[in-house]
């Protein structure tokens, strides 16, 4: 799906992927907004947001700058895989991640089934 506006003169697209895994015995969903300049990464198996996590790449620091703008500060997981994300594609990154984190194995396999998706459609991110 594609969907332009127009903005001074300029067009914008934003592309939308979706794809799932069977993962730790679950349907794991996940939902992609490739934006100018970044996207939106929605992982979860069941249609909330109950967080997002913003991150970018910096001049002053080799670890991308990572802010969570909703949810609980406690959870570490929408903060730390935008980072990861940022530095891996050099992009801004938005994360809305919607699992248990009391899985490590399945946030492993998460980030994995992420990597594998960005190698075989990097034009999706």
């Amino acid at each position: 799906m594609n969907v332009a506006e127009c903005d001074r003169g300029a067009l914008h697209t934003i592309t939308v992927h979706d794809f799932s895994a069977r993962l730790s015995e679950q349907v794991i969903h996940f939902h992609v907004m490739r934006l100018d300049g970044g996207f939106l990464l929605w992982v979860g198996t069941s249609p909330t947001l109950s967080n997002l996590a913003v991150s970018m790449n910096s001049k002053f620091d080799a670890m991308p700058i990572s802010m969570l703008l909703m949810g609980d500060q406690s959870e570490t997981a929408p903060n730390a895989l935008a980072q990861r994300l940022a530095k891996k594609t050099k992009k801004q990154v938005f994360v809305s991640y919607n699992l248990p984190v009391v899985n490590s194995n399945l946030a492993l396999q998460v980030e994995s089934r992420i990597k594998t998706e960005m190698e075989n459609h990097p034009e999706h991110f």
